[in-house]
């Protein structure tokens, strides 16, 4: 694996500055936060299995610790950043920086704040630090997320079918609509 590029936090655009959006680390205290934003993007999916809620949410926690165990194993040298809107924790931005890929490893919001512009503007922030270098962005993301419409939209185009998932990747100088 090639070797991360060491950097500082994001530079947010105006348009999230003037919403009161911020990134911090992720710390240890965060847990119960992580568990309802990785509920809030499962809990649809879960309604097929028939299970008493209480079932869904005790399975949907676990498979929250083992995302977590992946992501700390195969890209501990991401950064594992907490979106906060008003200094309230919104969601999640985790980027890892390569000499020749910005990945997003993850990113999501709690419901409340989606279809804000939010993640839209975290994208571009990503794509305009990972461009002015000459680096692509890219994500995975699941054939059936319907965010693929916000990627598209912003330039990321889809590089690999993997079943489940499409890669997708924001080439430098894409252009993205204003």
């Amino acid at each position: 694996m090639q070797e991360p590029i060491p950097v500082g936090h994001l530079a947010l655009p105006e348009e999230l500055r003037a919403q009161a959006v911020g990134l911090r680390p992720e710390r240890s205290d965060d847990a119960a936060f992580m568990d309802r934003l990785y509920v809030s993007t499962r809990w649809e999916e879960m309604t097929v299995t028939g299970w008493p809620d209480d079932q869904k949410l005790a399975f949907l926690h676990q498979q929250r610790q083992y995302q977590a165990s992946h992501y700390a194993t195969h890209y501990h040298d991401a950064q594992f950043d907490v979106v906060e809107v008003a200094g309230v924790p919104a969601g999640r931005l985790y980027l890892l920086r390569l000499p020749n890929d910005y990945r997003i490893v993850d990113i999501s919001l709690l419901p409340e704040y989606r279809n804000r512009g939010i993640g839209g503007a975290l994208m571009r922030s990503v794509a305009e630090e990972a461009h002015a270098k000459g680096i692509k962005v890219s994500i995975h993301v699941e054939v059936v997320n319907p965010a693929q419409t916000l990627y598209r939209r912003l330039g990321f185009v889809e590089c690999e079918n993997k079943g489940a998932y499409l890669l997708m990747e924001w080439p430098p100088r894409s252009p993205s609509p204003p």
